[in-house]
């Protein structure tokens, strides 16, 4: 036994280094991120214009009205979507099959995710408030939930992919690369699907159609079957090498462990601190419409911020080799505020009108670079924090780790989609338009210099606010690498003993 120990000690830094996936692994794993986020990525800015502007045009809604129900909608979606993920994490964490822990619950819910983000987009013809407003909680609190159950495990997998913190790391900057090319994916097919709607309807037919949003339609369809095919090409080519751990967990175990692990909740509570941040994605939408012209141009708006957000992700891989994950994220997030206060200043300095066009737009580009921070960084960091809890309980429980942290981006998200659309139809005083056959009304100026402070100052607010947890984070240094080395050396003498117990069976076998 002394001699098995001694082994499984030498071979554990070897474990840690060892390179565990193909290179092929690394880009289709980045293809299924890519391919949930071409939808899920679409769907809520997308589902607000949808339901305020399109759904119910022409049926005698009041406006403030529907205004409010909305803001309502999203809130509610949010916690049920919160909800969620605390089940999804206990139950991902319970499926253990020869595909893995996380693979069966992306393959298999790629299709109902399909189905259900297309029944967002088919309102009832109803002249009925009531009706109307049943419908849109229903439809998007169970669009909310499947999409939980496809994303939320999704994330998980980069904890499974490879033992090797190194190798993690880097599987999940590029898989995130990769995701971030896919939130902006919905806006390229809007595009596409518009041209060539224009293009076979003509002009007038298409400024029809586009009226009562069914170029909105189209475009989530077309996303709907991207999501699928690049879903199985993930679910096909890649495979789950972290073992996972037998225990049943019940639900109060599972909020328990959430709230009584400090890093864990410290990097959760970030997306709670930080939830205001996201209103810039529900006005967006009406800048480009406002500034650029068209709600099909808001990839022209938040390409450079795609784009910035690439090289971000990019970026933040290479910091993390000279920082620690705490200091990156700390360092990312005082940049980003500084970013958005300063595309605030210009703007202002400007004014909204078309000579702001391509300085916002070289803006947008730094503004994005923080985001790179965001989508990298904290998915790090619960990889490592799944790494502390089975060197501290014996359990590795990805499903519960992620959901933890899914669990305060619903209720962060539940905020913000409230807080977006008071922002965006109350606070700004917005205007609808009460013309069928015409998508937006004309605002003045005082709504527009309101949208400016929802995308930049507001949200800069919330990019400092979301740090300070992270200030009392310390899964890092010399820390992380004794608890790196003390797994690999666990798992090494767990595979000796296996090894040896089946030498002592085999010698059984032979002796009878």
């Amino acid at each position: 036994m002394a001699k098995t120990k001694a082994s499984a000690a030498a071979k554990s830094s070897a474990v840690a280094e060892k390179k565990y996936m193909k290179p092929s692994e690394i880009v289709t794993f980045g293809i299924g991120l890519f391919g949930v986020a071409l939808l899920t990525g679409w769907m809520p800015d997308y589902t607000t214009t949808f339901f305020a502007d399109f759904a119910f045009k022409g049926k005698g809604f009041d406006s403030e009205s529907l205004s409010h129900m909305v803001e309502v909608v999203f809130l509610i979606a949010g916690f049920v979507g919160a909800i969620c993920e605390l089940v999804i994490g206990v139950l991902v964490d319970r499926t253990k099959t020869k595909l893995g822990k996380v693979k069966p619950w992306v393959g298999f819910g790629a299709i109902p995710l399909a189905i259900i983000s297309m029944l967002v987009f088919v309102a009832p013809n109803t002249t009925s408030f009531g009706v109307a407003s049943v419908w849109m909680i229903i439809i998007y609190c169970l669009y909310t939930a499947v999409s939980c159950a496809v994303e939320s495990p999704s994330n998980c997998f980069g904890a499974l992919c490879s033992p090797n913190p190194k190798e993690r790391s880097s599987a999940i900057s590029i898989a995130s690369f990769l995701r971030s090319v896919g939130q902006s994916g919905g806006q390229v097919v809007i595009i596409v699907v518009g041209a060539l709607m224009k293009a076979l309807m003509g002009s007038q037919q298409f400024k029809n159609a586009e009226g009562q949003g069914l170029d909105l339609i189209i475009s989530t369809a077309v996303c709907a079957l991207g999501m699928i095919i690049f879903v199985m090409i993930f679910f096909a080519n890649n495979k789950e090498r972290v073992p996972f751990t037998s225990e049943k967990v019940s639900l109060i175990e599972s909020i328990k462990l959430v709230f009584t692990n400090k890093n864990l909740l410290m990097v959760s509570l970030t997306k709670l601190f930080g939830f205001g941040r996201g209103v810039y994605g529900t006005v967006s939408l009406y800048i480009a419409i406002y500034l650029l012209g068209s709600k099909g141009l808001k990839l022209a708006l938040m390409l450079p911020m795609g784009i910035g957000t690439a090289v971000g992700t990019l970026l933040v891989n290479f910091v993390l080799k000279k920082f620690s994950t705490k200091q990156t994220y700390i360092l990312f997030c005082c940049y980003g505020a500084s970013a958005l206060a300063i595309l605030y200043l210009v703007s202002k300095g400007i004014g909204f009108n078309s000579t702001l066009i391509v300085p916002f737009l070289i803006l947008n580009f730094f503004c994005g670079i923080q985001h790179g921070n965001t989508n990298v960084t904290p998915n790090i960091m619960i990889a490592d924090c799944v790494d502390e809890m089975e060197y501290k309980t014996g359990k590795r429980q990805e499903g519960l780790a992620y959901a933890g942290y899914g669990l305060f981006s619903k209720i962060a998200s539940a905020f913000t989609k409230f807080l977006g659309p008071w922002l965006v139809y109350t606070w700004s005083q917005y205007r609808f338009s009460q013309d069928p056959n015409v998508a937006y009304a004309s605002q003045n100026d005082e709504v527009l210099s309101r949208f400016l402070m929802i995308y930049t100052i507001i949200p800069a607010i919330f990019v400092v606010l979301q740090f300070v947890p992270i200030l009392f984070y310390d899964m890092v240094g010399e820390k992380k690498e004794r608890i790196t080395e003390a797994l690999a050396e666990k798992r090494a003498a767990e595979k000796a003993n296996e090894a040896e117990s089946d030498v002592d069976d085999s010698v059984d076998e032979i002796a009878e």
